[in-house]
């Protein structure tokens, strides 16, 4: 991957339409988000503080992104931690190194906020997507546990 073709920044409201398009590519079967809805969701996500979606573009495409979410602790001494969330690459720029690089960098953007630590959960069992996360610096060394809401609640 050359430095000259890829870089990697903070979204911007005009990215939105190419990063619900790259979301595709993270999960094809969820329900298309009303444009006015999503503007107003990305309105939230990037005013509230510590909440960071990262991109990464190569020449003029979107190709790749991940949500930082830097959240403020009581414990540790008050380190906040961190959480990375949608993780994608477009199905034409993956093994290119830039999810690799885009965590890299939330890695840096987390350290420079204080973090200790940084944590991601996957569903995914396939043994080359844990290899890839391992391969980032994750390590699986904790029990990790969800509850989704119920139908109609």
């Amino acid at each position: 991957m050359s430095a000259d073709d890829f870089s990697i920044r903070p979204a911007a409201q005009g990215d939105l339409p190419a990063l619900l398009s790259l979301y595709r590519h993270l999960h094809a079967n969820d329900p298309e988000i009303p444009a006015d809805v999503a503007a107003g969701r990305f309105a939230e996500i990037t005013a509230r503080p510590g909440m960071t979606v990262l991109i990464g573009v190569s020449g003029e495409t979107l190709t790749s992104s991940v949500t930082l979410a830097v959240i403020p602790n009581l414990t540790r001494g008050g380190a906040p931690y961190a959480l990375i969330e949608n993780v994608v690459t477009h199905a034409e720029y993956r093994q290119r190194g830039h999810a690799r690089a885009l965590i890299r960098h939330a890695f840096a953007s987390a350290w420079e906020e204080g973090c200790y630590k940084v944590m991601l959960l996957t569903g995914s069992k396939d043994p080359a997507t844990l290899k890839f996360y391992e391969g980032c610096g994750f390590t699986q060394d904790k029990t990790g546990f969800q509850v989704r809401r119920p139908p109609g609640i």
